[in-house]
């Protein structure tokens, strides 16, 4: 049985690592990419916002479900989380690549405030790629020793993405120019 759980951690180690790699550069060669002529899609900012507040609370009710034993409900929510991120990130993508960038115009210090946030923001969000790949990797091997060892630092780190993504949002959509 050991071996069949290190087969399915082995078969998806290189898709972990290609993933982790190929996101964040696409997400980044993507961001300077628009698309001429292009309809701007200015509605996406709320709505992924919104996504980025609803995986909060998913991840929380997962937290809260797996320590209340319910195992299923728990990875169910995490599998819905996972989606919302893919969501986000999809619509995060086609909002860059048909809408000019909007400059942050607060002034003093709540403009080192928004810097500190979306730079954290942004350096935990490729981090966390790895990490929710390999922890639900983890899960689906039933490795939950390894899964809950990882899980412990994957959970703060993709919350933390998740509310700062919904805090940057707010804080800067005074700027956008719709």
């Amino acid at each position: 049985m050991t071996n069949d759980k290190n087969t399915i951690e082995k078969k998806y180690s290189l898709w972990i690592v290609l993933l982790s790699i190929i996101i964040p550069l696409a997400v980044a060669v993507l961001f300077f990419v628009k698309i001429p002529n292009a309809t701007p899609l200015t509605f996406l900012p709320p709505i992924y916002a919104t996504i980025n507040g609803v995986t909060a609370v998913l991840l929380v009710l997962a937290v809260m479900a797996v320590k209340k034993g319910k195992l299923k409900l728990h990875e169910n929510l995490m599998k819905i989380a996972i989606g919302c991120s893919l969501l986000f990130l999809v619509m995060y993508v086609a909002y860059h690549m048909t809408s000019p960038s909007t400059k942050f115009g607060g002034e003093g210090n709540i403009k080192y405030v928004y810097y500190f946030i979306l730079l954290t923001h942004i350096l935990l969000s490729i981090v966390i790629i790895p990490l929710v790949l390999i922890t639900y990797v983890r899960a689906l091997a039933e490795r939950f020793d390894k899964h809950k060892k990882i899980a412990k630092i994957t959970f703060p780190l993709w919350l933390y993405v998740a509310v700062t993504g919904v805090v940057v949002y707010l804080m800067i959509s005074p700027y956008y120019n719709f």
